[in-house]
Protein backbone atom coordinates (compact mmCIF):
# COMPACT_ATOMS: atom_id res chain seq x y z
CA UNK A 1 0.00 0.00 0.00
CA UNK A 2 1.34 3.38 -0.98
CA UNK A 3 1.39 6.16 1.57
CA UNK A 4 0.24 9.70 0.84
CA UNK A 5 3.34 11.89 1.00
CA UNK A 6 3.10 15.63 1.61
CA UNK A 7 6.35 17.58 1.52
CA UNK A 8 4.71 20.99 2.02
CA UNK A 9 2.36 20.45 4.94
CA UNK A 10 3.07 24.00 6.20
CA UNK A 11 2.78 25.57 2.76
CA UNK A 12 5.61 27.83 1.64
CA UNK A 13 6.84 28.52 5.18
CA UNK A 14 9.26 25.61 5.41
CA UNK A 15 10.81 25.88 1.91
CA UNK A 16 11.29 29.65 2.18
CA UNK A 17 12.79 29.38 5.67
CA UNK A 18 15.02 26.53 4.51
CA UNK A 19 16.21 28.63 1.57
CA UNK A 20 17.00 31.59 3.82
CA UNK A 21 19.10 29.40 6.13
CA UNK A 22 20.98 27.91 3.17
CA UNK A 23 21.74 31.42 1.88
CA UNK A 24 22.81 32.62 5.33
CA UNK A 25 25.24 29.75 5.80
CA UNK A 26 26.65 30.22 2.30
CA UNK A 27 27.06 33.99 2.73
CA UNK A 28 28.85 33.67 6.07
CA UNK A 29 31.02 30.85 4.79
CA UNK A 30 32.09 32.74 1.67
CA UNK A 31 33.02 35.84 3.65
CA UNK A 32 35.08 33.83 6.16
CA UNK A 33 36.92 31.97 3.40
CA UNK A 34 37.55 35.22 1.55
CA UNK A 35 38.95 36.72 4.76
CA UNK A 36 41.45 33.89 5.09
CA UNK A 37 42.65 34.21 1.50
CA UNK A 38 42.96 37.99 1.18
CA UNK A 39 45.01 38.73 4.27
CA UNK A 40 48.27 36.95 5.03
CA UNK A 41 48.19 38.05 8.66
CA UNK A 42 44.88 36.31 9.42
CA UNK A 43 44.72 32.92 11.14
CA UNK A 44 43.96 30.95 8.00
CA UNK A 45 42.94 27.58 9.52
CA UNK A 46 40.54 29.30 11.91
CA UNK A 47 38.78 31.32 9.22
CA UNK A 48 38.59 28.31 6.88
CA UNK A 49 37.14 26.16 9.66
CA UNK A 50 34.59 28.85 10.55
CA UNK A 51 33.61 29.17 6.88
CA UNK A 52 33.24 25.40 6.45
CA UNK A 53 31.19 25.06 9.63
CA UNK A 54 28.93 27.94 8.54
CA UNK A 55 28.23 26.39 5.12
CA UNK A 56 27.78 22.91 6.64
CA UNK A 57 25.40 24.15 9.34
CA UNK A 58 23.46 26.14 6.75
CA UNK A 59 23.00 23.07 4.54
CA UNK A 60 22.01 20.83 7.46
CA UNK A 61 19.62 23.41 8.90
CA UNK A 62 18.05 23.86 5.48
CA UNK A 63 17.50 20.10 5.20
CA UNK A 64 15.78 19.59 8.54
CA UNK A 65 13.70 22.76 8.40
CA UNK A 66 12.38 21.44 5.10
CA UNK A 67 11.81 18.02 6.71
CA UNK A 68 9.50 19.58 9.30
CA UNK A 69 7.06 20.03 6.44
CA UNK A 70 7.38 16.36 5.37
CA UNK A 71 4.45 14.19 6.45
CA UNK A 72 2.89 10.86 5.55
CA UNK A 73 -0.87 10.92 6.03
CA UNK A 74 -1.20 7.31 7.15
CA UNK A 75 1.70 7.20 9.63
CA UNK A 76 3.45 9.23 12.28
CA UNK A 77 7.08 10.14 11.57
CA UNK A 78 9.95 9.97 14.04
CA UNK A 79 13.69 10.53 13.65
CA UNK A 80 16.61 8.48 14.93
CA UNK A 81 18.79 10.73 17.10
CA UNK A 82 22.13 9.13 16.24
CA UNK A 83 21.68 9.29 12.47
CA UNK A 84 20.41 12.87 12.70
CA UNK A 85 23.54 13.95 14.56
CA UNK A 86 25.70 11.94 12.14
CA UNK A 87 24.21 13.82 9.20
CA UNK A 88 25.28 17.14 10.77
CA UNK A 89 28.82 15.86 11.33
CA UNK A 90 29.03 14.61 7.73
CA UNK A 91 27.84 17.96 6.36
CA UNK A 92 30.49 19.94 8.25
CA UNK A 93 33.28 17.40 7.61
CA UNK A 94 32.86 17.10 3.84
CA UNK A 95 32.48 20.84 3.35
CA UNK A 96 35.56 21.35 5.52
CA UNK A 97 37.66 19.01 3.38
CA UNK A 98 36.65 20.82 0.23
CA UNK A 99 37.21 24.28 1.72
CA UNK A 100 40.65 23.43 3.08
CA UNK A 101 41.60 21.87 -0.27
CA UNK A 102 40.91 25.04 -2.26
CA UNK A 103 42.09 27.24 0.60
CA UNK A 104 45.60 25.77 0.52
CA UNK A 105 45.91 24.44 -3.04
CA UNK A 106 44.03 27.16 -4.91
CA UNK A 107 41.19 27.04 -7.40
CA UNK A 108 42.95 25.21 -10.22
CA UNK A 109 40.83 22.92 -12.36
CA UNK A 110 42.06 19.64 -10.89
CA UNK A 111 41.56 20.71 -7.29
CA UNK A 112 38.11 22.14 -8.01
CA UNK A 113 36.92 18.99 -9.77
CA UNK A 114 38.20 16.62 -7.09
CA UNK A 115 37.17 18.75 -4.09
CA UNK A 116 33.83 19.72 -5.65
CA UNK A 117 32.94 16.14 -6.51
CA UNK A 118 33.89 14.86 -3.06
CA UNK A 119 32.06 17.68 -1.29
CA UNK A 120 28.96 17.27 -3.47
CA UNK A 121 28.84 13.54 -2.80
CA UNK A 122 29.21 14.29 0.90
CA UNK A 123 26.35 16.80 0.85
CA UNK A 124 24.17 14.24 -0.92
CA UNK A 125 25.24 11.66 1.68
CA UNK A 126 24.17 14.07 4.42
CA UNK A 127 20.74 14.34 2.79
CA UNK A 128 20.22 10.60 2.49
CA UNK A 129 21.60 9.88 5.97
CA UNK A 130 19.01 12.35 7.23
CA UNK A 131 16.37 10.48 5.25
CA UNK A 132 17.59 7.17 6.70
CA UNK A 133 16.90 8.61 10.16
CA UNK A 134 13.17 8.60 9.42
CA UNK A 135 11.15 6.04 11.37
CA UNK A 136 7.58 5.36 10.21
CA UNK A 137 5.11 2.54 9.68
CA UNK A 138 6.52 1.69 6.29
CA UNK A 139 9.63 1.91 4.17
CA UNK A 140 11.02 4.60 1.92
CA UNK A 141 11.63 3.87 -1.74
CA UNK A 142 13.53 6.00 -4.23
CA UNK A 143 13.43 6.56 -7.98
CA UNK A 144 17.01 6.02 -9.10
CA UNK A 145 17.08 8.61 -11.95
CA UNK A 146 15.76 11.35 -9.66
CA UNK A 147 18.27 10.41 -6.97
CA UNK A 148 21.07 10.58 -9.54
CA UNK A 149 19.86 14.04 -10.59
CA UNK A 150 19.90 15.24 -6.98
CA UNK A 151 23.48 13.97 -6.56
CA UNK A 152 24.52 15.74 -9.77
CA UNK A 153 22.97 18.99 -8.53
CA UNK A 154 24.86 18.60 -5.24
CA UNK A 155 28.19 18.08 -7.04
CA UNK A 156 27.65 21.09 -9.34
CA UNK A 157 26.54 23.26 -6.42
CA UNK A 158 29.53 22.25 -4.29
CA UNK A 159 32.00 22.88 -7.12
CA UNK A 160 30.47 26.29 -7.82
CA UNK A 161 30.58 27.13 -4.10
CA UNK A 162 34.26 26.25 -3.80
CA UNK A 163 35.08 28.28 -6.92
CA UNK A 164 33.13 31.25 -5.56
CA UNK A 165 34.92 31.00 -2.22
CA UNK A 166 38.28 31.53 -3.92
CA UNK A 167 37.42 33.69 -6.93
CA UNK A 168 34.89 36.16 -5.48
CA UNK A 169 36.05 38.86 -3.09
CA UNK A 170 33.50 41.70 -3.15
CA UNK A 171 30.70 41.85 -0.59
CA UNK A 172 27.86 42.27 -3.12
CA UNK A 173 29.20 39.55 -5.41
CA UNK A 174 29.52 37.20 -2.43
CA UNK A 175 25.93 37.99 -1.50
CA UNK A 176 24.75 37.25 -5.03
CA UNK A 177 26.73 33.99 -5.06
CA UNK A 178 25.16 32.92 -1.75
CA UNK A 179 21.67 33.48 -3.18
CA UNK A 180 22.50 31.26 -6.15
CA UNK A 181 24.03 28.64 -3.85
CA UNK A 182 20.87 28.69 -1.74
CA UNK A 183 18.78 27.92 -4.82
CA UNK A 184 21.11 25.05 -5.78
CA UNK A 185 21.24 23.46 -2.33
CA UNK A 186 17.49 23.80 -1.71
CA UNK A 187 16.82 22.51 -5.23
CA UNK A 188 19.01 19.49 -4.51
CA UNK A 189 16.98 18.75 -1.38
CA UNK A 190 13.58 18.95 -3.02
CA UNK A 191 14.80 17.00 -6.05
CA UNK A 192 15.83 14.22 -3.68
CA UNK A 193 12.47 14.44 -1.92
CA UNK A 194 10.68 14.12 -5.27
CA UNK A 195 12.28 10.67 -5.61
CA UNK A 196 10.70 9.42 -2.37
CA UNK A 197 7.68 7.18 -2.10
CA UNK A 198 6.41 5.37 1.00
CA UNK A 199 5.31 1.73 1.08
CA UNK A 200 3.16 1.17 4.18
CA UNK A 201 3.46 -2.00 6.27
CA UNK A 202 -0.18 -2.06 7.33
CA UNK A 203 -2.19 -0.96 10.34
CA UNK A 204 -0.39 -3.38 12.67
CA UNK A 205 3.08 -1.98 12.00
CA UNK A 206 5.04 0.04 14.53
CA UNK A 207 6.70 3.40 13.98
CA UNK A 208 9.81 2.64 16.03
CA UNK A 209 11.80 4.67 18.50
CA UNK A 210 12.92 8.24 18.00
CA UNK A 211 11.70 11.78 18.38
CA UNK A 212 9.07 13.59 16.40
CA UNK A 213 9.83 16.53 14.15
CA UNK A 214 8.78 18.99 16.84
CA UNK A 215 10.27 17.24 19.87
CA UNK A 216 13.61 16.36 18.23
CA UNK A 217 14.29 18.51 15.17
CA UNK A 218 13.25 21.88 16.57
CA UNK A 219 15.51 21.61 19.67
CA UNK A 220 18.37 20.25 17.55
CA UNK A 221 18.04 23.19 15.16
CA UNK A 222 18.71 25.65 17.97
CA UNK A 223 22.43 24.79 18.13
CA UNK A 224 23.27 25.30 14.43
CA UNK A 225 21.09 28.43 14.24
CA UNK A 226 22.87 29.94 17.25
CA UNK A 227 26.22 29.04 15.68
CA UNK A 228 25.26 30.83 12.47
CA UNK A 229 24.17 33.85 14.51
CA UNK A 230 27.53 33.94 16.34
CA UNK A 231 29.38 33.53 13.04
CA UNK A 232 27.38 36.46 11.71
CA UNK A 233 28.48 38.57 14.67
CA UNK A 234 32.12 37.67 14.02
CA UNK A 235 31.78 38.60 10.35
CA UNK A 236 29.95 41.88 10.96
CA UNK A 237 32.44 43.08 13.57
CA UNK A 238 35.50 42.31 11.43
CA UNK A 239 36.39 45.48 9.47
CA UNK A 240 38.24 43.52 6.78
CA UNK A 241 34.98 41.75 5.90
CA UNK A 242 32.69 44.75 6.24
CA UNK A 243 34.77 47.32 4.34
CA UNK A 244 35.52 45.00 1.42
CA UNK A 245 38.27 45.28 -1.13
CA UNK A 246 39.67 48.68 -0.16
CA UNK A 247 41.73 47.53 2.80
CA UNK A 248 42.87 44.41 0.95
CA UNK A 249 44.06 46.49 -2.01
CA UNK A 250 45.97 48.89 0.23
CA UNK A 251 47.52 45.98 2.11
CA UNK A 252 48.55 44.37 -1.16
CA UNK A 253 50.09 47.64 -2.43
CA UNK A 254 52.18 47.95 0.73
CA UNK A 255 53.41 44.37 0.27
CA UNK A 256 54.44 45.26 -3.29
CA UNK A 257 56.60 48.21 -2.14
CA UNK A 258 60.26 47.37 -3.04
CA UNK A 259 62.63 46.63 -0.17
CA UNK A 260 64.65 49.65 0.94
CA UNK A 261 62.28 52.20 -0.59
CA UNK A 262 60.23 54.63 1.46
CA UNK A 263 56.51 54.02 1.01
CA UNK A 264 54.46 57.03 0.04
CA UNK A 265 52.71 58.43 3.08
CA UNK A 266 48.97 58.72 3.01
CA UNK A 267 47.55 62.26 3.30
CA UNK A 268 46.48 63.31 6.79
CA UNK A 269 42.94 62.41 7.73
CA UNK A 270 40.40 65.26 7.67
CA UNK A 271 37.90 64.97 10.48
CA UNK A 272 35.62 67.80 9.42
CA UNK A 273 32.21 67.57 7.82
CA UNK A 274 31.85 65.58 4.64
CA UNK A 275 30.50 68.72 2.96
CA UNK A 276 33.50 70.92 3.88
CA UNK A 277 36.70 71.11 1.91
CA UNK A 278 39.86 70.03 3.78
CA UNK A 279 42.37 72.77 4.66
CA UNK A 280 44.95 73.51 2.00
CA UNK A 281 48.58 72.79 2.80
CA UNK A 282 50.88 75.39 1.24
CA UNK A 283 54.54 74.49 1.51
CA UNK A 284 55.60 78.03 0.55
CA UNK A 285 54.47 79.21 3.96
CA UNK A 286 57.33 77.30 5.49
CA UNK A 287 60.04 77.51 2.87
CA UNK A 288 62.42 74.72 2.11
CA UNK A 289 63.43 74.25 5.73
CA UNK A 290 60.05 73.07 6.93
CA UNK A 291 57.79 74.49 9.64
CA UNK A 292 59.27 77.10 11.97
CA UNK A 293 62.05 78.08 9.54
CA UNK A 294 62.06 80.84 6.91
CA UNK A 295 64.14 81.07 3.78
CA UNK A 296 67.07 83.44 3.80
Amino acid sequence: MQGTVDGFSYGTVTPLTAYVMACLGAALGLRCITRSLRNDQSWKPGWLALGAASIGCGIWTMHFIAMIGFQVEESRIRYDVGLTILSLAVAIAVVGLGVFAVGYRGANTTTLLIAGTFTGLGVAAMHYIGMAAIRLNGSLRYEVPTVALSVLIAVVAATAALWAAVAIRGFLTSLAASLVMGVAVTGMHYTGMAAVSVHLHGASGTVGSGGSAHSLLLPMLIGPVLFLALAGVVVMFDPMLVLGDGDWNRTASRRRTPAGSVPRADPPAWSGSAFEAPPRTDRRAYGSGGPGRRDG
